[in-house]
């Protein structure tokens, strides 16, 4: 039974009369019927996928979340993407690429076939203002900070460098591009691959403004194009007949859903109308246990850390022996444990184990003792003196209330300091948080590439995902020799020393516990998924394989 079906039913029960003394029609029901279910039936989709929340933006300069980064990596393209077995950085609009003997310059050959949705050639001068764009701070783009590897890159973001045109990217011809990094960067294809430096439209920016992603036709750079976007609904994409690899996108048309209860979207499963539930939020957890038993769900470790993010420019947050203190008290086995239930692993450290052959140091671990000897130490024996605070997460997902719930128990009974809850719908949790306008709240991160990188410079002093105003001078240059460093133990070892001090030390976050990627598909059902450590499906492979149907 469809959801359209389902839904008429609720709207009109089987009670509804046939007559109305207001002299209601046949004509009228059926114009009301019409109302109902719309005017007209959209053609069906050749697949059906659930990808969580409602996007904030499919720009993919502004985006942020997991959720926008799927729909957006479906539109657009940079010079490499993400392999779909492996998630490795793989050729995307650059056919190759060219690496000077010091590291610093690449050189990379846009495909002859490279070209927007509407038809017109996708030049080297497309990547070159792309660039330009996302690194201009009016654009405000939070991952900017991925730019820092090129020449200029942070100049231009911190408004040290006011012409954006000095970034370190220049067109050779139509087709060649010439990078110069600031130093060897060996995970820069890697890089690449992320959203923020996918290929945009500028005629189209420039006509249109903030409001671009709204223009008709939409020109895209990667292998869909956008049907339509009904809000809280589902997004449509269709085949882009013009994307360079259009041959091995192998569903022409896709809807992609949009919801917050996980309940809908695992009953929209079980019945058969969505053929992939993509995102982890979309289980309810008191389910966990029964759900890792089936053989069409499937877990796998990747890349991905929940944490707590502190305001360290908020008192009393603002004396690092507090956050130290906090970072003590949290029981991560009771969380994982009680709650998530999925097997995930509770970590004090922030970059999951084994990142790119990498391991952290150790944290803080869990000592309640030290913890309050902090907080005497501070000036807040046994709580006295400490003031009410705020714990803010994004309200969707129980499993975020439940573990704020275990927090302001762990605080208020070993430390005998107050916390109060703070649910926010989606939107305005990213913008309290992109804000700072929060003491402590919620944060989780998936890795862009299989580097420990992508994790360490979040808190750069000046990284636009930092968010804390925690700023350490001695942590941006470890972070800076470790990446200027070709020996990879020795890299490491500055890689170590920085994140001691981010976790240890500073403590502008508290880690909880590195992610266990989990998704709902039948295999028999549909084909081209597959688990990787970055937690990357593309659109692209996937197609149904089997009528729709009733999941058992």
């Amino acid at each position: 039974m469809s959801l359209n079906r389902r839904l008429f039913m609720k709207v009109w029960p089987s009670s509804f009369p046939h007559r109305s003394s207001g002299g209601l029609g046949v004509a009228a029901c059926l114009w009301l019927i019409l109302v109902a279910t719309g005017c007209h039936r959209d053609p069906p989709a050749d697949l059906v996928l659930h990808n969580g929340r409602e996007p904030e933006t499919i720009d993919p300069q502004l985006l942020t979340g997991q959720a926008d980064g799927r729909i957006g990596g479906s539109f657009f393209e940079g010079l490499t993407r993400f392999d779909p077995v492996t998630a490795a950085a793989i050729p995307g609009l650059a056919e190759r690429w060219e690496i000077s003997p010091d590291g610093r310059v690449y050189t990379f050959q846009i495909r002859t076939n490279g070209a927007w949705s509407t038809g017109e050639p996708i030049t080297a001068g497309d990547v070159v203002w792309s660039w330009q764009r996302a690194v201009d701070p009016k654009t405000a783009a939070d991952y900017a900070s991925q730019f820092f590897y090129v020449k200029n890159g942070e100049a231009i973001y911190t408004g040290v460098e006011k012409d954006r045109t000095r970034l370190g990217v220049a067109a050779v011809g139509a087709r060649g591009l010439r990078v110069e990094l600031n130093q060897p960067t060996p995970f820069f294809p890697e890089l690449l691959a992320s959203r923020v430096f996918m290929v945009v439209p500028r005629s189209t920016i420039e006509k249109y403004g903030d409001q671009w992603i709204r223009a008709k036709p939409l020109p895209c750079s990667g292998p869909f194009t956008l049907e339509f976007w009904r809000v809280n609904d589902r997004i449509r994409l269709r085949r882009n007949p013009h994307y360079w690899d259009a041959a091995n996108v192998r569903s022409e048309l896709i809807d992609v859903l949009a919801g917050d209860s996980a309940h809908t979207a695992l009953n929209l499963y079980l019945a058969g109308d969505v053929d992939f539930i993509l995102d982890k939020d979309m289980f309810p957890s008191e389910l966990g246990e029964s759900l890792r038993q089936r053989a069409d769900f499937h877990r796998y470790d990747y890349l991905g850390v929940y944490f707590i993010r502190i305001n360290c420019a908020r008192k009393p947050f603002d004396d690092p022996r507090v956050r130290r203190a906090l970072a003590l008290t949290v029981d991560r086995a009771r969380i994982v444990g009680r709650i998530t239930r999925m097997g995930e692993r509770p970590i004090d450290h922030l970059v999951p184990s084994g990142t790119g052959g990498y391991m952290p140091p150790a944290g803080l671990g869990h000592d309640v003792a030290a913890a309050r000897r902090l907080m005497t130490d501070a000036g807040f024996p046994e709580g006295r003196g400490f003031p009410r605070f705020e714990y803010t997460f994004n309200a969707e997902s129980k499993i975020h209330e439940q573990i704020a719930v275990e927090l302001q128990a762990m605080f208020r009974e070993q430390l005998g300091i107050g916390m109060d809850l703070r649910p926010l719908e989606w939107k305005t949790y990213l913008a309290d948080m992109s804000g700072q306008n929060y003491d402590l709240i919620r944060g989780s991160w998936i890795g862009d590439y299989n580097d420990p990188n992508t994790f360490l410079d979040l808190f750069l002093s000046n990284g636009g995902n930092n968010r804390t105003g925690w700023k350490d001078p001695e942590y941006d240059r470890l972070m800076g020799t470790a990446n200027g460093t070709a020996d990879p133990a020795a890299r490491f070892g500055m890689l170590q020393r920085a994140e001691a001090r981010l976790v240890r030390d500073g403590v502008p976050v508290i880690p909880l516990y590195s992610y266990v990627g989990f998704y709902a598909l039948d295999t028999n059902r549909v084909a081209g998924v597959y688990a990787n450590l970055l937690d990357e499906h593309p659109f692209g492979p996937m197609k149904r394989i089997r009528a729709p149907g009733t999941i058992r």
